[in-house]
């Protein structure tokens, strides 16, 4: 199958909002993949090649100038090819060889597939076609029950792997997909709520109210003496974090799978920088445990010596949690008193945690699921930030102003001249279509210069951003990115000068 058509079908996902529009082109470009294609098709529609780290990164991609093909010519196995080739450059001469590859990847592809191609591999392709979505499209598309398949992927783990089996399998071997210790299960998620109190009146009656950890998640697995770590995304991290494995092997249970968070403490035995925790999963590795030692904590339990819980109430669960897991249990409580859950709250940020998440006790684990059973309530942190450029948008969004490049003053100069601006980050979250509208008349009447992808202005725009914290960040001078921005509104009441400090988000890292 050519590129061309997986490229169309998200330009047509892209400008729609309808859901059965989406599902309706993603499913007709899916029938036309040929078995071998349809996992790395799955990768580039949910912007996650199955070849994971490719070593390319926005600077990359920004520093090419190539002729793009004028006609379409690429399929979507030699796009996977060259991602391999990407993926797999290592050692000496490595640099050079990622360099040739992409080159060779630009000028195949023609323009509109170059865009879809970079964005992929930034992961940032935004067309609309959310796991969900893309469920039903692979369900519509195979002709299967849309139930099966979404259960079926949330068990395996593996959405490109489902849907190879449900567009060239049976229904019987879709149907037998279950849970399987040792595999990664996709997790379930949250909602959001302003407080505790208004958890508990969405939830209607008692809830468990635990500890929300700033901590990177876990799901565990153990057979026997066999343990294996995953993340969040279901990266095999195992080999990273001994000290999770040994406390896992100590635990009573001999076949379990538990949902959870980990951490990493200071002296004081106060929570260290989430960024802290992060680094054991990326550069760092088993020779740092003696510097940065993480501790598990579970608040969910999925099978145990042989039974699986998925679809046991909550409650159920953490009874048999208990039982499991000891003191590596999440800190928590069951009650139906709202005064009570919000002194729980409370003790939680006074711990040095990020709030608490409140759970219905009669829901099950709705794997890969973000519904109203768990809701997580945590503050708010808005910062007032200065726009430095803006980004052209894609699909819905092209033709205007979107990703908005974020500042906080520098009055000291520390990273530049003094009175100066430092970037932090980049959003394009929380923008209605009016903000969009005004900001794409407005931001062109302050302009400086442009590049090929975005316009840049004077440092004058002042717009708050909510976050829910800062990390660490090589990227920026500053050394500190914004988590998880969003827009609250522009700010035409202060000026640039009033903006929030690089001081004020780096003393973030230490609070």
């Amino acid at each position: 199958m050519l590129l061309h058509e997986l490229v169309t079908a998200t330009d047509a996902v892209a400008s729609t909002s309808s859901r059965l529009a989406k599902v309706a082109a993603l499913s007709d470009a899916l029938r036309l993949l040929g078995p071998d294609e349809v996992g790395p098709a799955i990768g580039f529609l949910t912007a996650s090649p199955r070849q994971g780290r490719l070593g390319v990164g926005w600077r990359s991609l920004s520093n090419l100038a190539v002729t793009h093909a004028d006609e379409p010519t690429l399929t979507v196995g030699d796009v996977d090819a060259a991602l391999d080739r990407l993926a797999g450059a290592e050692g000496t001469g490595s640099v050079a060889a990622r360099a040739a590859a992409l080159d060779a990847l630009a000028r195949a592809a023609t323009a509109d597939e170059w865009d879809f191609l970079a964005r992929v591999m930034l992961g940032e392709l935004r067309t609309g076609a959310l796991e969900g979505v893309l469920l039903d499209a692979v369900a519509k598309a195979s002709d299967r029950d849309a139930a099966t398949v979404r259960r079926a992927a949330m068990l395996s783990g593996d959405l490109g792997a489902t849907a190879r089996i449900a567009l060239t399998g049976t229904p019987e071997e879709l149907a037998a997909i279950g849970l399987e210790v040792g595999r990664g299960v996709l997790p379930m998620l949250a909602s959001t709520a302003g407080s505790a109190t208004e958890a508990l009146e969405t939830l209607g009656g008692a809830a468990s109210v635990e500890y929300k950890l700033d901590g990177a998640r876990i799901q565990v697995h153990r057979d026997g003496e066999h343990v294996r770590v995953f993340t969040r995304s279901l990266a095999d991290i195992t080999h990273r974090v001994p000290e999770i494995v040994e406390a896992v092997r100590e635990l009573p249970a001999d076949r379990v799978i538990l949902d959870g968070e980990t951490l990493s403490l200071d002296e004081d035995g106060g929570p260290r920088p989430f960024q802290d925790t992060m680094a054991r999963f990326g550069s760092l590795g088993a020779d740092d445990a003696a510097t940065v030692v993480l501790r598990p904590w579970f608040f969910d339990i999925l099978h145990l010596d042989g039974r699986d819980l998925i679809d046991e109430p909550l409650s159920t669960r953490l009874a048999l949690l208990d039982s499991a897991v000891g003191d590596a249990r999440m800190p928590g409580i069951v009650t139906e008193d709202a005064t009570r859950a919000e002194e729980f709250s409370r003790e939680a940020l006074a711990a040095g945690h990020e709030g608490v998440m409140v759970k219905a006790l009669d829901a099950p684990y709705a794997a890969g699921r973000r519904g109203k059973s768990w809701l997580k309530v945590k503050p708010v942190l808005t910062y007032d930030l200065v726009v430095l450029a803006v980004e052209w948008g894609s699909g819905r969004r092209t033709g205007q102003l979107s990703n908005l490049h974020l500042a906080a003053l520098d009055p000291e100069g520390a990273f530049g001249e003094p009175g100066g601006f430092v970037m932090v980050g980049k959003t394009f979250k929380g923008l209605t279509d009016a903000t969009l509208r005004w900001q794409t008349e407005y931001f062109p009447t302050i302009e400086t210069h442009r590049s090929s992808y975005a316009v840049h202005v004077r440092p004058e725009t002042v717009v708050e951003i909510a976050i829910d914290g800062v990390q660490r960040s090589t990227r920026y001078p500053g050394g500190v990115a914004l988590r998880f921005a969003r827009v609250k509104g522009y700010r035409p009441d202060k000026r640039a000068d009033e903006a929030d400090t690089i001081d004020t988000l780096r003393a973030l890292l230490r609070g």
